[in-house]
């Protein structure tokens, strides 16, 4: 329909994988909005589909790589797929607002152009980009930070409204990014509870061992995985334990380098690494798992962001092990274990302590999952995103 016609581009995951863009989709087609997509391909995805009344158009990301040149040049070679889809979808659909979702913070050099035409722009901030590419450089290179805090302030200024994921976000986008309260609207990343919840445990996964710990998620240098290998190493050589297999669900750029370390740790016996699964298959692990692994260390960036995995953990009725992370807490609240630091040794001494603790870890799972349906559940932040697009065509 004409005047409610939504593109939102997103270049961190394909859609419907991303499940919070795809839960914004669905938000949005069910308020009468025409919503299309153009994000990367996952393999075997086509390059043009209608899925859940959405127009998906997808472009071939390049390979992933490492370094600084290599970090900017993927930037590149998106940004330019992803104007040439655009461009196609102005010509094809046509759209009233443009919706970013970042990172990077590129991208409202797209949404510009078609300012000028009376077309809105929406930034979704999931990221801090400066920040994470700090965590993931041991000496980020100068320029290229300060370009990242740039094209951040020029994203803000740009925008006609921001939408970001917690309170955390907001103080920043109030501050660097300079927006007046009116302008930034918190939507948290919300869950499909009914859609994520435990079904039937899969023994086999546990691989003949009394318990199974799960991580799930991306792996990239600030999302402690390796913490999480050289905790499952003091858990198994350090306190002399052999009951528990450890299941790291996920790929990123991380994944190859974490499978060495763990056959050098001596893990093999005791770590599985299945890459990314399907949701049957990553559903199976969430339903077997006694407790779910949070090992995100602190750090600037993590300290401040909502991470999916404790909230998905909890989902399925979970227990979580996180280090005590401000925006972590907002999310588990009592669900999960707090440890100080970034000490491998002392998680590893929470995860032996709380699956020691049968009703303790009943109690903190059937917790999780009431907080889960009764505060992070998605139908708890669909109204304001869609009241976000909704004041847009309010009368002045």
């Amino acid at each position: 329909m004409k005047g409610r016609r939504v593109l939102i581009i997103v270049q961190n995951l394909p859609v419907p994988s991303d499940r919070r863009v795809w839960l914004e989709c669905q938000a949005l087609v069910a308020a009468g909005y025409q919503v299309s997509v153009v994000c990367p391909k996952a393999p075997k995805d086509p390059s043009d589909q209608v899925l859940g009344g959405v127009r998906l158009r997808k472009y071939a990301p390049p390979p992933r790589t490492e370094g600084v040149l290599s970090f900017a040049y993927e930037f590149a070679i998106c940004w330019l797929r992803t104007a040439r889809l655009v461009l196609r979808a102005a010509r094809q659909d046509g759209f009233d607002v443009i919706q970013t979702c970042n990172p990077p913070d590129t991208y409202f050099a797209l949404a510009l152009p078609f300012r000028l035409f009376g077309k809105r722009f929406i930034f979704d901030q999931h990221d801090l980009c400066p920040e994470v590419y700090e965590s993931r450089f041991e000496t980020p290179n100068r320029l290229l930070l300060a370009t990242l805090r740039l094209l951040e302030r020029l994203t803000y200024r740009s925008a006609d409204h921001v939408i970001v994921t917690n309170e955390s976000y907001r103080e920043v986008a109030l501050g660097r990014g300079h927006k007046r309260p009116s302008e930034v609207t918190v939507v948290r990343t919300g869950l499909d509870t009914e859609y994520m919840q435990r079904g039937q445990p899969e023994p086999r996964l546990r691989r003949g061992r009394r318990y199974l710990c799960c991580y799930l998620g991306v792996m990239g240098p600030q999302d402690g995985v390796d913490v999480a290998l050289y905790a499952a190493h003091s858990y198994v050589y350090d306190l002399g334990r052999r009951d528990c297999e450890f299941a790291l669900v996920g790929r990123g750029d991380m994944y190859e380098r974490m499978r060495a370390l763990a056959d050098e740790l001596g893990l093999a016996d005791f770590v599985t690494m299945p890459g990314r699964l399907p949701d049957d298959e990553l559903f199976g692990y969430l339903s077997t798992a006694d407790l779910g692994l949070s090992p995100d260390p602190p750090s600037p960036l993590n300290d401040v962001s909502t991470m999916n995995k404790t909230m998905e953990y909890m989902a399925f009725g979970l227990p979580v092990v996180a280090f005590d992370l401000k925006e972590t807490r907002v999310s588990a609240g009592d669900a999960a274990v707090y440890v100080e630091g970034d000490d491998p040794s002392a998680y590893a001494k929470a995860i032996a302590d709380l699956l020691d603790d049968g009703p303790r870890r009943r109690q903190m799972g059937e917790l999780a999952r009431r907080r889960a349906e009764d505060v992070l559940a998605w139908r708890h932040q669909a109204p304001s995103y869609v009241a976000t697009y909704d004041r847009l065509w309010a009368p002045v």
